[in-house]
């Protein structure tokens, strides 16, 4: 890993620590959402004001980037999030959740790093699992809601992460088109490993 590469990493972990954790996972300061404006606005923001889980949407559109199904391969990330989301909503409990999730961006970011890429199977059932992983500690924010602000949730949520996920898949594609793909998705992996590793750190440390 070149300096470059290093100081990206450093400076996302630094970004990452600074965060406030209460924040990052509650769109509405800890408000459960009453009205379908409420679950939309709730949807619509919580995967990109959290460091943990936008990064890990992003790592999941570059990871795609590089397979002719990308676009299917993000979009099973995306419904594989939702679903996680509507496991937590019955109140089913998953022990160091949070944590797992911090571990899930530190893989992705890694993925990044290296020289080869992933067979479409593997990335596939990564993604699966990532998305079950971050959809259900999303899914704490919505827990306790209504039909409608759920339903709305859900929407938001689905439009946002399709669209952070595509957008970085095909950013990622043009930016291989010009050769220059190599460092920057190192520069990416980086720097989504130190928000996972800075996210872990947040987890750990206070349980110490």
């Amino acid at each position: 890993m070149n300096k470059k590469t290093l100081i990206v990493g450093l400076i996302l972990a630094s970004i990452a620590l600074m965060a406030d954790p209460a924040f990052a996972h509650h769109v509405m300061r800890g408000r459960i959402p009453v009205t379908f404006v409420d679950g939309l606005l709730s949807g619509l923001g919580h995967p990109v004001i959290g460091l943990d889980h936008f990064a890990a949407v992003v790592a999941v559109g570059c990871l795609a980037a590089a397979h002719r199904a990308g676009p299917a391969l993000a979009i099973g990330f995306v419904l594989a999030m939702i679903t996680g989301v509507a496991v937590h909503v019955p109140g089913t409990t998953v022990p160091g959740a949070e944590i797992m999730v911090a571990l899930s961006v530190i893989i992705l970011g890694a993925m990044l790093l290296r020289k080869r890429q992933m067979a479409a199977g593997a990335a596939f059932g990564l993604f699966i699992a990532v998305g079950l992983i971050h959809g259900y500690v999303l899914g704490e924010s919505i827990y306790g809601a209504e039909a409608a602000p759920l339903t709305a949730y859900f929407i938001g949520l689905a439009v946002i992460q399709s669209a952070v996920a595509l957008a970085a898949l095909f950013a990622t594609r043009a930016v291989a088109q010009r050769q220059a793909d190599v460092l920057t998705l190192r520069l990416v992996g980086a720097g989504i490993t130190g928000i996972g590793l800075a996210v872990l750190m947040q987890q750990v440390i206070p349980a110490v």
